[in-house]
């Protein structure tokens, strides 16, 4: 009987050990939220660094300004001309570190970029905006579930031929933008109207047109560092 008790002992104490020596990684500092406004000038953010700006403007209002702060956001290459030399595409997961990435409520959104893009934790219930509060989706008034993110599915960016980014973000005008639904609700079950990042296009760039297709101009920002 002593020798079990001991032994029991001995298992507990080697359990409660190894809790200590294993950090937990379900909760941690805010390093992911959605925008809780746009720009307010439809899809024209300013290019990426205004977009980034924005982000940091949000975060730092929010008192989490200690962090490099990144939109979700690609844009396509651009093919040289007589006048400019041709352009990289940016690719929306190489901007936004490594990871792992948690809401304004501590919860886990990704461990990292490929836990991101296959298997994430975003939802309505955690795509919250930077101060904790939940994004209007599917089925609010009004709904503004579409993200802009020019992405495909893995985070990279389109081909130059078709305008999926408007004009790269600097646009309010003609053009569209890749959408994501941060609420993965969509007018039927198939994969495209639950993606949180590449569902369908907007009916243009201008704040109306992204009101029209269920948005407002928000979109996801990531914490680099």
């Amino acid at each position: 009987m002593r020798t079990l008790r001991s032994l029991a002992l001995t298992t507990a104490t080697l359990a409660l050990l190894a809790a200590c020596a294993t950090p937990s990684s379900s909760t941690g500092p805010m390093s992911f939220f959605a925008t809780s406004a746009g720009s307010g000038k439809g899809a024209d953010l300013g290019g990426l660094a205004g977009a980034d700006a924005h982000c940091q403007r949000l975060a730092t209002a929010a008192g989490a300004s200690g962090k490099t702060w990144r939109a979700y956001l690609s844009t396509p290459p651009t093919f040289a001309s007589a006048t400019a030399p041709a352009v990289a595409a940016t690719h929306a997961r190489d901007r936004i570190g490594a990871g792992p990435w948690y809401n304004a409520k501590g919860m886990l959104i990704a461990r990292d970029v490929a836990h991101l893009h296959d298997g994430n934790n975003i939802s309505k219930e955690t795509a919250l905006d930077e101060r904790g509060n939940p994004i209007k989706g599917r089925g609010d008034a009004p709904n503004e579930h579409d993200m802009l993110t020019g992405s495909r599915a893995d985070g990279t960016a389109f081909a130059p031929q078709t305008d999926t980014t408007c004009k790269a973000w600097t646009s309010s005008g003609e053009g569209s933008a890749i959408v994501g639904h941060h609420d993965r609700v969509g007018p039927n079950t198939d994969n495209w109207a639950k993606s949180w990042n590449f569902s369908h296009q907007s009916a243009g760039c201008s704040q109306e047109a992204l009101v029209r297709t269920g948005g407002a101009g928000k979109f996801y920002c990531f914490a680099a560092n």
